[in-house]
C-alpha cells in the first residue's frame, strides 16, 4: 500500500474530549472518527486492524470445531419476553416498533436468538455437541459512552454458543473456549488475566472474564500470587479486625454529624467501629444493607441476594425510620436486613433512627437480627482467602467473557433434545464473547509510548512502514521501489510513505502509527548501499544491504 493513495488523516494534537490513551492515539493515527457519542467510524487502517484480530479469532474458533453463522441485529421482542430479559435489562436495550406495530429490539447479545434456532433444528443427542459463533454488530444504549472504543453504543463482538447434553459435556466445551481464548489473546500480543466473574444479566452458575491490565480500564480485579483472581464484583478476602470496645448499648447525641467521617470525628473513634447502614428499595419493599464504616458496599454482591434495587430517597428514609438520612440504623426496623460477614464479631456504633443521635456498644446478631453475607468490596492489602499473601487490586479492560448458562435459555424457549431412550431434556448451554475493538484498544494502552502506538506484529495494520525520504530523488525512489517490491514478494505487508511532504512529518506519522518495523530509504542509502531499519518497540536499529534488505527484515519480523 502506498501512503499517497491511502486515506491516512493523522493529527498532531490529542482530541479535546479524549482521556484514554487508546482514544487519543486511535483518533490521532487516523484509525477512527467519532460520528456521535458512542458511535465510531473505522477508517481504512482501523478496519485493517479489526480484520486481523477477527481473522485470529476465526482461526482459533474453527480449531475447536465451532461453526460460523450470522444472526440478525434486529429481533422480535417476544423472544426476549419469553426469557424475561425484555423487562429485566431495562434502558440499555434499544426498543422500537416496526410498521405493523410489533415490538422489536436491537440485539445487545444473541442468547435468545441462537436458542430459538437450536429449538427448531436440534432434535437428538446424536447431533450434540454443537458450537456456533458469529462476529456481529451489537447495540447497547450506553448511558455514559466514554474512553473511545472501550465504552460505546455500537460495537463488534464475537459471540459463540455451545449446546451439550449434560453438565460434564458443557465443562468440556467451556474448557475448549478457555484454551481458544488464551491462544487468541497471546497471538494478539496482549497481557491478560482470567478471573472469576459475576454472571450478571447473562445468568448461569459459573462465569469468567479475560481482563487486560490497563489504567484506562473501568473494571477492577483482585489478585494474589497464589493464582487467585476475581472481579471485585465478587472477590473475597480476609479483612483485618481491630480490638473492639466492651458492649453495652448507649444512646449518644451526635448533633450535625451524619456521615461516617463526621460521626467518627465527633466521637473520636475510627470508622471501623461504626456500621454504615444503607437503605435500598426492592420490588419486595425496603431493605437495609450494612457494612463496616471503613468498608464499601459492593452493589453486585448485594444484588445477588436481594435482586434489583436502588438507593432509597431521603423522603423514603424519613418515612421508614422516622429520622433524617445519616441517622439510620437497624434497631426497631421491621424490614429485611443484610449485614456483611465482618459484622459478625465486634461492638459498633449505629444510627439511632432519631435525628441527632447514634447508639454505641451494639452487637450485631444479639441486639438485632440480620442475614450475614459477603456484601463488601475487597480492598488491596487484605489477606487472600486461599493463602497468607496480600491481595492486589488492578484496573483492567474486559476483553472477553465466558458463561456456563445451563438451561436458563433452553427451558423457557423449549430447546430440547431426545436421549438414547427417547426421553426429552433441555439443552445445556454456554455463551462466550470477545470484543475485537477492545483487544485493539488494550494493545495500545499496554504498549504505547510517548511517540505513539506500538503494535504487536500480529495485529499491526502493516508489518513494515517504509519511509521514502525524498520521492523527488530518482535514486531514492528507485531503491525504495525495489525494496518495497521485494518485501511484498516475501509476503511482508508494507506501507510505503511516498507522499510529497516533509521527512519530519513522515517519521512522526510512522512513530504514531506504530508498525513493528520502520525501513528508511534516504540520501544515506544512496551513498552507503544500505537501508536503515528500526524496530518500533525498543528502538533497536539495523542496517541491511539493499539487495538483502527484504529477506533480513522478514527474518527480523519473525523474532518479534
Amino acid at each position: 500500500m502506498r501512503a499517497s493513495k491511502l486515506f491516512f488523516p493523522t493529527l498532531k494534537e490529542d482530541p479535546a474530549e479524549a482521556e484514554a490513551i487508546s482514544h487519543k492515539l486511535m483518533v490521532r493515527a487516523g484509525l477512527v472518527r467519532q460520528l456521535a457519542a458512542g458511535l465510531y467510524i473505522y477508517l481504512p487502517l482501523g478496519q485493517r486492524i479489526l480484520e486481523k484480530i477477527c481473522r485470529i479469532i476465526r482461526e482459533e474458533m474453527n480449531a475447536i470445531g465451532a461453526q460460523e453463522l450470522s444472526m440478525p441485529i434486529m429481533h422480535p421482542a417476544e423472544v426476549w419476553q419469553q426469557t424475561g430479559r425484555y423487562n429485566d435489562i431495562g434502558e440499555e436495550m434499544f426498543r422500537l416498533k416496526d410498521r405493523g406495530g410489533r415490538d422489536m429490539v436491537l440485539g445487545m447479545t444473541h442468547e435468545e436468538i441462537v436458542t430459538w434456532l437450536a429449538a427448531r433444528e436440534i432434535r437428538s443427542y446424536r447431533e450434540l455437541p454443537q458450537t456456533w459463533y458469529q462476529i456481529q454488530t451489537k447495540l447497547r444504549d450506553e448511558a455514559r459512552p466514554k474512553s473511545g472504543v472501550l465504552r460505546t453504543r455500537e460495537f463488534l463482538m464475537k459471540d459463540s454458543y455451545s449446546f451439550d447434553a449434560n453438565e460434564s459435556a458443557l465443562d468440556m466445551s467451556y474448557t475448549l473456549h478457555v484454551q481458544a481464548y488464551k491462544r487468541i489473546f497471546e497471538r494478539c500480543g496482549i497481557e491478560y488475566y482470567m478471573v472469576e466473574s459475576d454472571p450478571g444479566m447473562m445468568g448461569g452458575a459459573t462465569a469468567h472474564e479475560f481482563m487486560a491490565p490497563s489504567y484506562a480500564g473501568e473494571d477492577e480485579v483482585a489478585m494474589c500470587n497464589c493464582g487467585y483472581a476475581a472481579n471485585v464484583e465478587l472477590a473475597r478476602s480476609v479483612p483485618e479486625f481491630p480490638e473492639y470496645p466492651e458492649p453495652g448499648a448507649e444512646e449518644v447525641a451526635t448533633p450535625d454529624a451524619r456521615t461516617i467521617e463526621e460521626v467518627s470525628a465527633f466521637l473520636d473513634t475510627g470508622p471501623e467501629f461504626m456500621i454504615k447502614s444503607l437503605m435500598v428499595m426492592t420490588d419486595a419493599g425496603p431493605a437495609l444493607a450494612m457494612v463496616r464504616g471503613d468498608q464499601e458496599l459492593q452493589e453486585s454482591k448485594l444484588g445477588r441476594i436481594i435482586g434489583a434495587h436502588r438507593p432509597a430517597t431521603p423522603e423514603e428514609i424519613k418515612e421508614i425510620t422516622g429520622a433524617e438520612a445519616g441517622f439510620t440504623g437497624p434497631l426497631g426496623l421491621d424490614i429485611r436486613k443484610i449485614a456483611d460477614k465482618c459484622l459478625k464479631e465486634g461492638t459498633f456504633i449505629i444510627g439511632a433512627n432519631k435525628d441527632g443521635y447514634h447508639i454505641e456498644g451494639v452487637i450485631p446478631g444479639k441486639d438485632f437480627e440480620a442475614e450475614f453475607a459477603d456484601i463488601r468490596r475487597v480492598r488491596a492489602g487484605e489477606q487472600c482467602t486461599c493463602c497468607d499473601n496480600k491481595l492486589r487490586v488492578e484496573q483492567v479492560i474486559e476483553v472477553g467473557n465466558i458463561f456456563k448458562l445451563g438451561t436458563k435459555y433452553s427451558e423457557p424457549l423449549n430447546a430440547t433434545y431426545l436421549d438414547e431412550s427417547g426421553k426429552e431434556h433441555p439443552l445445556i448451554m454456554g455463551s462466550y464473547g470477545i470484543g475485537p475493538a477492545r483487544i485493539a484498544a488494550a494493545a495500545i494502552e499496554q504498549l504505547a509510548d510517548e511517540k505513539g502506538i506500538v503494535w504487536p506484529a500480529a495485529i499491526a495494520p502493516f508489518k513494515v512502514h517504509l519511509v521514502l525520504v525524498q520521492p523527488a530523488d530518482n535514486q531514492q525512489s528507485a531503491i525504495a521501489e525495489k525494496v518495497y517490491s521485494q518485501l511484498m514478494a516475501n509476503g511482508v505487508e508494507t506501507l510505503m510513505d511516498d507522499r510529497d511532504i516533509s521527512p519530519g512529518v513522515k517519521f512522526a506519522d510512522a512513530e504514531l502509527l506504530g508498525c513493528p518495523v520502520r525501513v528508511t530509504v534516504g540520501k544515506r542509502t544512496v551513498s552507503s548501499g544500505q537501508v536503515e531499519v528500526q524496530v518500533r518497540r525498543g528502538g533497536e536499529e539495523h542496517e541491511f544491504e539493499i539487495g538483502a534488505a527484504a529477506k533480513e527484515v522478514a527474518g527480523l519480523l519473525d523474532t518479534l
